[in-house]
């Protein structure tokens, strides 16, 4: 066992052994930092197939109820063989690999492979467009793609130089996959993995501009999803399931890193449409003991009766998004269990936590978690503070878990990575509360957040009312233009199947906020609508701020003045 397993394994044990205490955690816990490190051997072979080689690493449940079990040595030697395969095939050290892959078993191999090689993998969804794709090429400088069989056509022919290969079956001018399969050789680094060197590159969501590309180590995803594991309460022989799409961030936490750390089972859904009930279906049946799904999923799973399900459930949280109060009391009612929020960015893990065992305030993401020392920072005198916005601080304390930087593709004058780091902290663009316990609490993105007469409104809180009104199934807040108020908020509301927009479900709305929120925090215009939406999932209220630039009135939109009456 190498100097690098040994550390990674005694600040595992640390966190899962104190994982009920947090004070003792937080307090206790010292970050690895070895000088070389690669998750595939150090850890996956290492680690985890030296112990446990017939234990059940990844199980794929199908939508029609079938699944596929494999284990760690099966998936080290297939991952063996394909990193020789692709060597084979001028995939090395450092080649940027995109990878366009579903919840299938060909994405687990390729990432180990891929982690083998010493290259840098590129995820990204499915669902990407040619010009997507372009753009994802040249500006990621990939030298080799794989694809699945029916994504292929939309991938550009980018001339020589870019190694394609096709999964699920045969594509003229690409390189088969089964091939790899069945290479004879078995995968042999030639020297050890730098623990500096890049292993991942992701293209953020961009809810408000272009992607921006954000480049981690070979640790700072591997080593420092140790706090994600910690948050999520994840032990040896747990079964994790994680809902997220393969191609962002999220996906890597908890379908890859987290449990894999742990020593636990990844289980993953595989559906083409979402249906709560058979989601339900396969937390029971296959004995799921963790479970992690964004506030949208969790709100569809409300609406089923939850106690008609018997699992094996110990341990539920959220992220993506703030989860609403009222759907963590609706869990806790039906289960007996709290879901538990936490906060980390594609930039980072998870560097705020609800950890197991803890008292969980309502509305509250916890408390900084093991290794990350987090200020709140006001952005007028960048002096720390209890309300401002959340800063990781950097120098000695700079986390493993923190990316490398932003990719610089924007030029020799790109300053992102300065602004990013200013002041010695990371900073985030999230603006939070913290109370006297140090519990911080959500507030918005700091380009979301508005004033309307002055008071500073986040739109995250007048959201949370909106969606308790059982026709409200999501809700986006922006400021409207106001003679009076300079700004006014306004709703842009999607409604639950059954209800149908009119006047008078408007002004039920409305009034059901009025009830509900301060005067000046009031919900003064409604407009019923699908919300646009990054491809992640997430909210694009840049779009729904630009809709409000004019001051005309919009057809379709509901004001408080009128319906009140």
């Amino acid at each position: 066992m190498s100097e690098a397993t040994e550390l990674f394994r005694e600040a595992r044990d640390f966190l899962v052994a104190n994982r009920e205490d947090y004070a003792a955690a937080y307090d206790g816990f010292v970050w690895p930092r070895p000088t070389y490190f690669n998750f595939a051997t150090d850890w996956f072979d290492a680690g985890l197939c030296a112990r446990h080689p017939d234990a059940v690493a990844l199980n794929v449940v199908e939508e029609d109820g079938s699944s596929a079990a494999y284990t760690f040595a099966g998936l080290a030697d297939a991952s063996k063989r394909l990193a020789a395969w692709l060597g084979a095939h001028g995939v090395g050290r450092g080649t940027r690999v995109l990878v366009l892959l579903g919840n299938q078993v060909e994405l687990w191999e390729v990432t180990l492979a891929v982690m083998r090689l010493g290259a840098v993998i590129i995820p990204a969804t499915t669902m990407l467009t040619e010009d997507d794709l372009a753009d994802r090429i040249a500006r990621a400088g990939a030298g080799a793609v794989v694809a699945r069989r029916d994504v292929a056509p939309r991938v550009p022919d980018s001339g020589e130089g870019l190694v394609r290969v096709v999964v699920g079956g045969p594509v003229e001018g690409w390189l088969d996959y089964e091939a790899g399969r069945s290479h004879p050789d078995l995968f042999e680094p030639d020297e050890p993995t730098a623990a500096d060197d890049p292993l991942l590159l992701y293209f953020t969501s961009g809810t408000t501009a272009r992607p921006k590309m954000v480049e981690h180590s070979q640790v700072s995803y591997p080593i420092g999803h140790l706090s994600t594991m910690y948050w999520i309460g994840l032990r040896e022989g747990d079964v994790h399931l994680n809902l997220s799409s393969p191609g962002w961030a999220k996906h890597a936490w908890s379908c890859v890193f987290a449990p894999w750390i742990a020593g636990a089972t990844t289980v993953v859904f595989n559906y083409a449409r979402f249906s709560a009930a058979a989601l339900l279906d396969v937390l029971g049946r296959e004995g799921v003991t963790t479970f992690c799904a964004p506030p949208t999923v969790w709100r569809m799973l409300v609406l089923e009766d939850l106690g008609r399900w018997s699992t094996s459930l110990r341990e539920l949280v959220s992220a993506g998004e703030p989860l609403n109060p009222e759907v963590i009391e609706a869990v806790r009612r039906a289960w007996g269990l709290t879901v538990r929020d936490g906060y980390g960015q594609t930039e980072t893990t998870l560097q705020i936590v609800n950890s197991p065992g803890q008292v969980v305030k309502t509305g509250s993401m916890g408390r900084p978690a093991p290794g990350f020392v987090i200020d709140l920072v006001d952005p007028v005198s960048a002096e720390p503070s209890d309300d401002g916005e959340i800063c990781v601080r950097l120098g000695d304390a700079r986390p493993v878990g923190l990316m490398t930087a932003y990719h610089a593709d924007l030029g020799p004058n790109d300053d992102l990575n300065e602004r990013a780091t200013a002041g010695g902290r990371y900073h985030t663009g999230d603006i939070a509360h913290r109370d006297e316990d140090g519990y911080i609490t959500y507030v918005g993105r700091a380009d979301d957040v508005f004033k309307s007469s002055d008071y500073r409104i986040s739109p995250f809180e007048l959201e949370s009312v909106l969606i308790e009104h059982p026709a409200v199934a999501e809700a986006a807040v922006v400021p409207a233009p106001d003679p009076v108020r300079l700004s006014v908020p306004k709703a842009y509301v999607t409604l639950v199947p059954g209800y149908e927009p009119s006047p008078e479900l408007a002004a039920e709305i409305l009034a059901f906020t009025r009830e509900r929120l301060a005067p000046y925090k009031r919900v003064r215009r409604l407009e019923f609508a699908e919300l646009p939406k990054t491809i992640s999932g997430k909210i694009r209220r840049v779009e729904l701020r630009a809709r409000e630039r004019s001051d005309a009135r919009p057809d379709g939109e509901y004001r408080a003045e009128d319906v009140e009456r």
